[in-house]
């Protein structure tokens, strides 16, 4: 298909008056180059070894929207749409120079499917299948490395092209290191796993037999700059050996694809094997650490595939000899060129100047998606060799005489990153530019978007807070720029940036390279760069800078360059600082601080600057040259200050979990695998969004208020309308009168704002139209006139205005139910009060909200798949908005991909909207929120601020407690009540208060509706208790686990809601066992020692308990549940429950029960989707009970035919197969299926009765964390260097699952307590809607040791028994109850910090605001 035809017919124009010549148009601009050059509009590429050719393609697509238009190409998924989380991730097989692949992780959602032209794709489907898995795909499964599983394909396939980047030639360059240091997972995040497990299946790559020899790895734990350059110069060269390979009609030098080689290739060497056997047993001890105790064996498990890279797909022999042509595609609003040579890109920018240059579009996308930025010519240059091809210099005679290296303007960055290790390593301190960039690079966005990147790109976007630019204008780089007009020239870096986002760059110019000198051999020379952001990897920089100093043979400094982002609207440098060091001897303190001086006079930002932290951003551009002032005395051999203010260097990660099998039990107890564990590695688990494609069917998007609180005057549908592909739109009148309210307790919200909003975000309408793509394009076309009325936004302005939902909930226990406790105050030695406040949490689910209805004409019923945790609740204001009764509504849920309470209420309006548009057109209706939606509407975990006083005697044991906590419950009710209801229930913690008046308050604002999150409320509560206990500790001077040990609780205690504590209570055991087996005491002296020896490194360590109450504890009618069970007459079963499958393994669980109960394998038995025409009245799978109230209904069926299938095991003996004794069983007409019921004893809890109230929660879940953290005192960096987790599970029914639900939890509550932060603008609008800006831990956050044991003995050695519990095995949810102890990692950062302020002479309380 030719590509003249795809612009607009140019108009003709008749005789007329003369008028002025107006510019071109595109298409008269465009025309002749198209007809010249552009001969093909067609794309030619292999998707996991088929050959597909796309005429024509949609010029919005990216490659994800192509991928995921295939039916059987659905397990790449859509997370973020900003290449921030990995889920999206495919493989790219390119060939390279030297005819050596390849494999590049890249971002499906933003990179331009123009891109994929000649080349290999390769998704998680070309892997292998459940019956057939790739060995990569089996180990991640069954070493538990998924849960949700969502993220779970993308995660597969950047370690997919690890492992196939590691073999070259029968060789195979594997370490740790790669693994987990060399940043080939940090464009990649789980929300669910806590990571560990998955680094656990990635190592078992390195110590088995991969058929060829195993290059051993040196020392790598902790890294230094030189190690880092080392194995990436080795990872480099592994990609750049020299095939031997001639089979399959390809070059002599070339190969085919196989990582094994060709068919032609020689076998392995017994020497080889000999080889990888020896380093394999050196290897296993660390990298089987994770999973199984140090001591034990720790031999690969013999039920895993070995993994044969000559078994792996082969590279499509038709792409050795395929030529690359001018490409152009696309219609009248959008056009694409994928030029091949330079010459054509600046002929295409001479054409028309504003045509934008895209290479990987980690920017140009998401202006695209989410700015709304609208390119109408758009040129994809990556393909061209001279934009990104680099000679490097072979002899030492081309080294010396080195003066400049010069970048190619488009090579990505990857490759940059390697090229500079290898200069660095050959050129030593001369290429100390080239290392300062090459570290910047490392930790530059994630792996798959430095794949595609370019420095090229990055300068021109002229980011103020770019990573490299402060490095290359430290540098004293330049860049050559070229133009059809001008021809090559060079502009200095220095003069480049002219204000903010702008550049001196043509708009017809290309960058094509980017020059950096070297300073003349024998200078003293040294350049460095530094970043610091709120996390290590793939994270945007608060301040990044780059400093170069040159001294003459005196040690006077001669040139000093001191380059910053983050401080000024462009990379700046620092004009007085630099000034003030000139002439001067560098090694004297006293030039130091005069250019400290100099820095707070450059850089003195005002208050309300522009990305705020005025102060820490300042006092960060001192503390990064003073460690460059360091630095560089060591690397320059004028002083070794090195060590003294060094950064910190994460090492590899180790651990254990003390794997123990119940007895007693066939199948309860046994560390099965997540049933769809292998669905989702192999990309065939499937969630709302991947259901296969209706007939007819419509899409949606949301239409939000761009207001916090406003008058809505007028909406224009006009535009939107007229967009292609735009059948109708919904708003307030769409919706029955009395049906557009909704809420879980009070129906307080309305699914369409009417007449007013109330918050930024607040839905107003909706479009929908034939596509995705076209509904969010019609979106951005309603216009919605306001009139802005003033809103509330904290807590603070809530209190000042009396702003608050009714509540009126209190907790009194001694005195405070007679009346005040002023007299119990007056008796205590001392009292402390204070204000603590604790921000909020994105849940950042990977799966954002989804639903998808599908009416039946016929009687008015409908289907509803949703991703949701509260099936109930999405039926009955499904069934309101429809006007049917609820019998018509199936609401349907196979899978969640992540959930966490944010979709237990907020998955309701979803539901309801697509159904509502699927009534109106009788037509199936689909909607999968963007994940900037999602975070805008679906709320978070509650920001809270507790006001307090509280009460000791002379030993620091509690006395009282007054308590006013407030929440932040946004512009509706939603659950914040009852969050508020736990938080107050939960601010004892584990410590008896004796007297005690607790408030709840819950305050009306203009912000998003807060809704629930893993902990609901509790973890905000204990946070509250052991920040008063810190207050206490710091001016009693009592140690702090000593004051924490005295007010533990106490068989036979109250809690504050008056329940007694029992014998379950087992804090004070694992807080001993614990100790001991973490050697606290030990490591407590340690930490001490480093500290009086470190300045500017501090250690803490804290031990904190927790205890969480099990139950919907005041909802009382939601702790029921049903199950269905069937039994057929093959002896096959099938089982329904009220429980929805979100991650945590409630299915795996619950057949593992079934299974159990029924005497039959785990395989016998089929767990279908959650549907509530199967079990009525679902309560919502939340608060930890899904186990607890499913269970035991499952359990309840199960028991009612044993009943009936008694007289036969009698008959045929206990050992038959189910087979038999169903047959028999239906042949004497005996009913097979049992409907299950069970609620929960015992609880009854009324609020405001004191007089021996029933209990409010069923049980408490119990557990004890001990975090290690290592600060760097200048910047605020940490890392977590060991963390050791000890929890009452009681009698687990799958050990696996529970592990992987305390490391998960543990590190979702780390990110609460430490780097993840919700910002708001000054209008209401929450400004931290994807990953680009709300940042969670990443795979290098997690700690370096993560132990985790559960409690099975009390001290004495003798077995807990928990039969007294009467749950379901006697097992206890984990879900919620292990987030608190990521506070552990906060507590000991105050212990670190307290440390370094003491070094300073500042002895008082630390006051953390």
């Amino acid at each position: 298909m030719t590509a003249v035809g795809i612009l607009p017919k140019l108009p003709v124009v008749g005789p007329a008056e003369p008028q002025p010549i107006p510019a071109p148009s595109a298409a008269e601009a465009l025309t002749p180059l198209i007809q010249s050059t552009y001969r093909s509009s067609e794309l030619r590429f292999f998707v996991n070894g088929r050959h597909i050719i796309v005429p024509n393609p949609n010029p919005d697509w990216v490659l994800l929207d192509w991928i995921r238009a295939q039916d059987n190409l659905k397990g790449s998924k859509l997370g973020c749409g900003e290449g921030g989380c990995g889920a999206c991730t495919v493989v790219l097989q390119t060939i390279e120079k030297g005819k050596q692949l390849r494999h590049m992780a890249v971002n499906a959602c933003l990179f331009p499917l123009v891109g994929v032209d000649g080349k290999s794709l390769i998704t998680i489907e070309g892997l292998g299948t459940v019956d057939r898995p790739h060995p990569l795909q089996e180990r991640i499964a069954k070493m538990h490395g998924s849960q949700c599983g969502f993220c779970t394909p993308g995660i597969v396939m950047s370690l997919y092209a690890l492992i196939r980047n590691s073999y070259r030639d029968g060789k195979f360059r594997l370490s740790s290191s790669d693994v987990e240091l060399q940043g080939h997972l940090d464009g990649n995040l789980c929300r669910c796993t806590g990571y560990k497990p998955i680094l656990e299946a990635a190592r078992t790559f390195i110590v088995e037999d991969l058929k060829g020899d195993l290059v051993e790895e040196p020392s790598v734990s902790p890294l230094s700059d030189d190690s880092v350059a080392h194995d990436l110069l080795q990872t480099s060269a592994s990609r750049n050996g020299n095939g031997t390979g001639n089979g399959c009609g390809i070059p002599v030098n070339g190969s085919c694809g196989r990582p094994g080689g060709c068919c032609r290739d020689s076998s392995t060497t017994s020497s080889s094997r000999e080889s990888v056997a020896r380093v394999s047993s050196q290897e296993s001890a660390t990298t089987r650490a994770t999973s199984v105790d140090l001591g034990k064996c720790v031999a690969l498990p013999s039920s895993f595939m070995p993994y044969d890279p000559r078994a792996e797909l082969i590279f499509p022999s038709a792409l050795w000899k395929y030529e690359q042509r001018p490409i152009c595609y696309g219609d009248e609003r959008k056009i694409w060129f994928r030029p091949t040579t330079l010459e054509q890109l600046i002929e295409l920018k001479d054409a028309w100047p504003s045509a934008k240059v895209v290479g990987g579009a980690s920017e140009t996308q998401i202006e695209v998606r989410f700015k709304k930025f609208e390119y109408r010519v758009c040129i994809y240059a990556s393909d061209i060799d001279e934009l990104n091809t680099f000679r490097e210099p072979k002899t030492h005679a081309e080294l010396s005489a080195l003066s400049e290296v010069a970048i190619p303007g488009n090579m990505p960055l990857t490759k940059v990153e390697e090229m500079c290790a290898t200069l660095f390593l050959k050129l030593g301190t001369k290429a100390s530019a080239l290392e300062a960039l090459r570290k910047q690079l490392r930790y530059f966005a994630g792996r798959q978007i430095r794949n595609v990147a370019s420095l090229a790109g990055n300068l021109a976007t002229a980011s103020p807070i770019s990573d490299v630019a402060p490095a290359l204008l430290a540098a004293g780089s330049a860049i050559t720029v070229r133009t059809k007009t001008d021809g090559s020239y060079v502009i200095p870096l220095s003069t480049f940036f002219v204000a903010y986002r702008t550049t001196l760059l043509p708009a017809n110019g290309v960058i094509t390279h980017i020059r950096i000198p070297l300073p003349p051999p024998g200078v003293l020379e040294v350049t460095k760069a530094y970043k610091q952001a709120k996390r290590k990897d793939d994270d945007i920089a608060i301040v990044t800078a780059g400093f170069r100093i040159r001294l003459d043979e005196k040690g006077v400094v001669q040139q000093a360059t001191f380059a910053f982002g983050g401080m000024a609207p462009t990379t700046t440098v620092a004009v007085m600082a630099q000034k003030t060091v000139l002439g001067k001897l560098w090694v004297d303190k006293s030039t130091r601080e005069e250019a400290v001086g100099a820095l707070m006079k450059d850089f003195d930002l005002p208050v309300g600057v522009p990305g705020g932290m005025a102060q820490y951003r300042l006092t960060l551009t001192m503390s990064l040259f003073f460690r460059f002032w360091n630095e560089s005395l060591s690397e320059l051999g004028i002083a070794d200050n090195n060590s003294i203010v060094s950064e910190i260097d994460r090492g590899l990660s180790t651990g254990t979990r003390d794997h123990f099998a119940s007895s007693g039990t066939k199948v309860v107890g046994r560390e099965i695998p997540h049933l769809s564990a292998l669905k989702h590695c192999t990309g065939e688990a499937e969630y709302v969004d991947d259901m296969p494609q209706q007939k007819s069917e419509l899409h949606c998007a949301l239409v939000l208020s761009k207001k916090a609180h406003a008058k809505i005057l007028a909406v224009d549908w006009s535009d939107a309308l007229d967009m292609p592909g735009v059948v109708g739109y919904l708003d307030k009148d769409s919706v029955p009168r009395g049906s557009n309210n909704w809420g879980p307790i009070r129906v307080d919200e309305p699914l369409f704002a009417v007449d007013e909003v109330y918050s930024h975000g607040q839905t107003i309408g909706l479009v929908y139209a034939e596509t995705s793509l076209e509904a969010q394009a019609a979106v951005a076309k309603v216009r919605v006139t306001y009139e802005t009325l003033p809103a509330i936004l904290t807590i603070t302005e809530a209190i000042k205005a009396q702003s608050y939902f009714e509540h009126g909930k209190q907790l009194k226990k001694g005195a405070a139910i007679q009346g005040s406790l002023d007299g119990i105050f007056a008796k205590c030695e001392h009292t402390f009060d204070g204000v603590t406040k604790l921000g909020g949490q994105e849940h950042f689910y990977l799966e954002t909200n989804a639903a998808l209805a599908i009416p039946h004409s016929e009687d008015g019923s409908m289907e509803v798949y949703a991703s949701s945790q509260n099936l109930m609740e999405n039926q009955v204001f499904v069934a309101q908005v429809l006007g049917v009764p609820m019998n018509r509504v199936n609401m349907r849920a196979r899978r969640l991909g992540g959930a966490y309470g944010g979709k237990e209420s907020r998955s309701t309006p979803i539901a309801c909207l697509v159904a509502i548009a699927a009534k109106k057109e009788r037509r199936p209706v689909r909607m999968m929120l963007s994940r900037d939606d999602d975070i805008a509407t679906s709320g978070q975990r509650h920001p809270m601020q507790v006001k307090w006083k509280v009460g000791t005697d002379a030993n620091g044991i509690i006395q009282c407690l007054d308590a006013d906590l407030y929440d932040n419950a946004g512009y509706s009710l939603d659950m914040s009540g009852a969050v508020m209801d736990r938080a107050c229930t939960h601010i004892d913690n584990c410590y008896n208060i004796p007297h005690a008046w607790i408030r709840g308050w819950v305050c009306k604002t203009n912000t998003v509706s807060n809704t629930a999150f893993r902990g609901f409320g509790g973890p905000q509560a204990m946070y509250i208790t052991e920040t008063f206990m810190s207050v206490i500790s710091e001016h009693l001077k009592i140690d702090i686990d000593e004051l924490r040990s005295r007010n533990l609780y106490k068989e036979g205690d109250l809690t504050p809601f008056l329940q007694p504590i029992d014998i379950d209570f087992h804090i004070p055991t694992m807080l001993e066992q614990l100790s001991e087996s973490a050697d606290y005491e030990g490591r407590k002296r340690d930490v001490k020692l480093f500290n009086s020896k470190n300045r500017y490194r501090k250690r803490g360590i804290c031990k904190i308990p927790t205890k969480f109450g099990l139950s919907f504890a005041t909802a009382l009618h939601l702790n029921q549940a049903g199950a269905y069970v069937r039994i057929y007459e093959d002896g096959s079963i099938l089982l329904h429950h009220g429980g929805t499958e979100m991650g945590q393994g409630l299915y795996t669980k619950m057949c593992q029960v079934a299974a159990e109960e029924l005497g039959v394998s785990v395989e016998q038995i089929f767990n279908k989707d959650s549907q509530t025409d199967q079990v009525a009245n679902p309560s919502p799978t939340a608060a930890s009970s899904g186990s607890d109230l499913n269970g035991m209904a499952v359990k309840n069926a199960c028991d009612q035919l044993n009943e009936r299938l008694a007289p036969y095991r009698k008959q045929f003996g206990p050992d038959t197969p189910m087979s038999v004794i169903a047959h028999a069983a239906y042949r004497d007409r005996v009913n097979l299926a049992a409907n299950g019921f069970w609620k929960m004893p015992r609880i009854g809890y009324k609020w405001g009765n004191y007089q021996d109230p029933l209990p409010m929660y069923y049980y408490f879940t119990q557990g004890v964390a001990i975090t290690e953290v290592e600060l760097d005192v200048l910047t605020g960096d940490h890392t977590v260097l060991r963390t050791d987790i000890m929890m009452d599970v009681g009698r687990s029914i799958n050990p696996s699952i529970d592990y992987g639900q305390i490391e998960g939890a543990f590190v979702q509550g780390q990110g609460l307590f430490t780097m993840e932060e919700s910002l708001w603008t000054r209008e209401g609008e929450l400004f931290t809607r994807g990953p680009g800006t709300y940042k969670i831990p990443g795979f290098s956050d997690i700690p370096q040791v993560f132990n985790v044991s559960m409690l099975r003995h009390d001290s004495s050695g003798n077995a807990i028994s928990w039969k007294h519990l009467r749950s379901i095995q006697s097992s206890k949810g984990i879900g919620e109850p292990p987030l608190f102890l990521g506070s552990t990692v906060f507590f000991a950062l105050r212990e670190a910090v307290k440390a370094a302020r003491q070094m300073n002479g500042v002895t008082g309380p630390l006051v953390l605001k």
